[in-house]
């Protein structure tokens, strides 16, 4: 087995405490299958990602972010994994991965690998076993069976539903082919939740998490960091009908955000401290309030958590000063940089969701019948200016492959391509997450806008993204991956990912004003326009500036 040097051997600094990288990074998140296809095959690999560092280190990231691509039957594109310590044959060879992780450390970017520890796939070897086994054996134990209820168990041991609709629980038939117990599936039924109060579940995890690390990854974003521990008297529940589909309801769901999940990650952060250098621990924390997501970032516990009460906000003054305030007090008191974000592959991209006038609940997308569609033209200058408030917040930021071309939802996918599991389980009622997850363009007059050589995508691109390919905007100064280049290389220039917030009050009230270190940020979120200094330098602007005046929807950045 090809290994990669040891982690004490990467050529990448280590900081002091308090200063550790992922404090201030600018993290990228890569869709592997749908990033860059070396193959050919329609569907993104590693060897693709790897061809595309130098475009990555030239956007100016410090990190990456790779989804699953581990084992997997790709039930849920990669969520539900078979072999945590493997790589699927579509992505490549564990060969295929400490190249491209050897490639990534020679440029300075770091690697951080999604790890899925609420649920495994059906297909994985101890699921198999446990079908195979006895009520109340060990192989069993590992998930959550429970007999049912109803006068011979022919139902539901409660009323549970999956994030993916319809039931949380799937009956098996016993080996001996009578109707048996029944297991909790939060996600799609290929999918069983495993029993984190069992101790092998949790020896098998630090095993696989000393695999990668062993490897030399530089951390781990944690999918569903929030949902590994039950409630044990398993009570009927039923969800807020307009909540989150993952969590963040003011009182939790007795499958999320209980107690017992934090001693999971103190166990977790011992295992990354056995290592030299600075691992990080991101966690995918869908809880209620941002005082409750600071419970996970503890000093001994993650290093980060998505601030999705930020990326839910909508598009107000009020709102975004009111979320930044409480956020940056809650990771502040807890000894934690705030992780801001806009996009990522579960959510409709900013570019559009942020001018929808009808909301579209996370998980649920939106289709060619959804109300109020903007054009892309329409609903960019929104995306850029939001796009330019975050990066001037101090922590660190998550960037989604594609927001740097400005692409838009793809709401137009027709019926008979979609392959997101909300869409089947649900019928059709709730489009799911592909139009978030379509290959990105590269090249305008490739095929499959150089995504691949051959031309098949697993997902059809739109012909409008074709001028919005990498390499038509890559010398445009006026484009949205101009605006990305260079508003990361003033983020690094002046520190503001290691800086400080102070507000500034000068402004009328819709706008959004505040200092980071040496730089003014004024953010208009109204539709009037605004007077700036006029001797003011500025250092970037999210759309053109007219006799100083700053217009709607436009944030830009100033020299003080």
């Amino acid at each position: 087995m090809t290994m990669t040097s040891q982690p004490d051997e990467h050529h990448l600094s280590d900081s002091s405490v308090g200063h550790e990288w992922w404090r201030s990074a600018v993290i990228y998140q890569i869709y592997p299958r749908s990033f860059a296809d070396a193959s050919g095959d329609g569907v993104g690999d590693l060897r693709g990602v790897a061809s595309r560092l130098t475009e990555l280190q030239d956007l100016g990231i410090d990190a990456i972010w790779l989804s699953p691509f581990m084992t997997s039957p790709q039930k849920d594109a990669g969520y539900d994994v078979a072999d945590y310590c493997d790589v699927d044959p579509i992505f490549g060879t564990l060969e295929d991965f400490d190249a491209l992780l050897g490639q990534a450390h020679a440029r300075g970017i770091r690697v951080i690998v999604d790890l899925v520890p609420n649920h495994s796939s059906d297909q994985h070897p101890w699921f198999q076993e446990a079908l195979a086994s006895a009520p109340g054996s060990s192989e069993r134990n590992r998930y959550i069976f429970r007999d049912g209820s109803g006068e011979n168990g022919e139902l539901p041991p409660n009323n549970w539903e999956s994030i993916f609709g319809g039931r949380a629980w799937t009956r098996i038939n016993e080996p001996d082919g009578s109707p048996g117990q029944w297991y909790l599936h939060l996600f799609d039924a290929s999918q069983p939740d495993f029993d984190w109060s069992n101790e092998e579940v949790k020896a098998e995890f630090r095993r696989i998490l000393r695999f990668w690390l062993d490897r030399g990854v530089d951390g781990f974003r944690v999918d569903v960091a929030h949902g590994l521990v039950k409630d044990q008297d398993f009570p009927d529940y039923t969800p807020d009908p307009d909540s989150a589909s993952m969590g963040g309801e003011q009182t939790p769901a007795p499958y999320f955000e209980q107690p017992g999940v934090h001693e999971i990650y103190r166990d977790w952060r011992r295992v990354l401290e056995e290592y030299d250098g600075d691992r990080a621990l991101c966690g995918e924390a869908w809880v209620s309030s941002v005082d409750n997501m600071a419970l996970w970032v503890r000093p001994d516990e993650m290093h980060q958590t998505f601030n999705f009460e930020y990326l839910l906000a909508p598009w107000d003054a009020s709102e975004l000063r009111s979320i930044i305030d409480r956020s940056i007090a809650a990771f502040t008191d807890v000894g934690a940089p705030g992780t801001w974000v806009l996009s990522n592959h579960d959510v409709v991209r900013h570019a559009t969701r942020l001018s929808l006038i009808d909301e579209s609940p996370q998980g649920s997308g939106i289709g060619p019948d959804f109300p109020n569609i903007p054009s892309h033209r329409d609903a960019l200058p929104r995306a850029h200016a939001a796009t330019a408030l975050m990066l001037a917040l101090p922590g660190s930021a998550y960037l989604y492959q594609g927001e740097e071309l400005g692409l838009d939802e793809v709401h137009d996918l027709p019926p008979h391509v979609r392959q997101d599991p909300t869409w089947f389980r649900t019928k059709g009622q709730k489009y799911g997450r592909d139009g978030c997850r379509v290959p990105i363009p590269w090249e305008a007059d490739q095929p499959a806008f150089g995504f691949n050589a051959t031309g098949r995508s697993w997902l059809p691109q739109p012909d409008r993204w074709q001028p919005l390919a990498r390499d038509i905007q890559q010398s445009d100064e006026g484009s949205t991956l101009s605006l990305y280049r260079r508003l990361l290389n003033l983020r690094q220039q002046f520190g503001l990912g290691r800086g400080e917030l102070e507000w500034v009050c000068d402004y009328p009230d819709g706008v959004v004003a505040f200092r980071n270190g040496n730089v003014l940020v004024v953010a208009n979120v109204s539709a009037a326009e605004v007077p700036l200094p006029a001797d003011a330098q500025v250092l970037a602007s999210s759309m053109p500036l007219s006799d100083h005046q700053l217009g709607a929807d436009t944030t830009v950045w100033l020299k003080l």
